[in-house]
């Protein structure tokens, strides 16, 4: 908490709030939730830092250089802590809610990776709606390079999930569920958002649920 405010990574609010999310996380999955939770922040900030001046370039930098606010925390972690909180005040259901801290974070991870590198290494970029061509940079376009190094970010989530709480089908369902978080993303980026219905913190939390309720019902489903 105090490296990421003073780094200026995070906001004080911010660091607040992350750190009573970690805690929650840590509470219902113990330290390989934690872990979940330090490979999204890690590998977000080093997709936001990289290439930063070709991003600000292009007017494609995040807004206050980057420095997390305490809602953009609570929109791609919110989610993790609650199921953190459930898995820690009601232990028959914490493999089930583990699974879906997971799933949330991979959305969060996937979302991430492939707006702000997709921004980077994107050739052609296009509407999610309509798949024609559109502007890079607007909310709900994407691009095949984007959305594959999202994919990547997932599978380095479910695999960190899998060395924690073992291997098997979680692998999979991680994978379909950090996909299914980033496409919703999109598309609500592409209407609601674009149209001012909804703010990006809203997405961006919409999108964790998606995945965190994507893998537990495959787990429900599959399992």
């Amino acid at each position: 908490m105090l490296y990421s405010e003073r780094a200026g990574k995070l906001t004080a609010a911010a660091a607040g709030t992350g750190g009573a999310l970690e805690l929650l996380i840590y509470l219902g999955s113990g330290f390989a939730g934690l872990a979940l939770l330090a490979l999204f922040f890690g590998l977000g900030t080093a997709a936001s830092s990289w290439r930063v001046a070709d991003k600000r370039r292009l007017g494609l930098a995040e807004e206050n250089r980057g420095r997390r606010t305490a809602g953009q925390v609570v929109a791609n972690a919110g989610v993790a802590g609650l199921l953190g909180l459930l898995a820690w005040q009601y232990p028959p259901a914490a493999p089930l809610a583990q699974l879906m801290l997971a799933g949330s974070l991979a959305a969060a991870t996937a979302d991430t990776l492939s707006s702000e590198l997709g921004n980077v290494y994107g050739r052609r970029y296009y509407n999610i709606l309509t798949l024609r061509p559109d502007t890079r940079g607007l909310n709900g376009v994407v691009s095949l390079e984007g959305t594959a190094l999202g994919l990547a970010g997932t599978a380095v989530i479910a695999t960190a999930y899998c060395l924690g709480f073992g291997w098997g089908a979680a692998f999979g369902w991680l994978l379909v569920a950090g996909t299914a978080g980033n496409l919703v993303d999109s598309v609500l980026g592409a209407t609601l958002e674009r149209r001012g219905l909804l703010s990006n913190n809203a997405v961006n939390f919409i999108n964790t649920l998606t995945g965190a309720l994507v893998a537990g019902g495959l787990m429900k489903w599959l399992g």
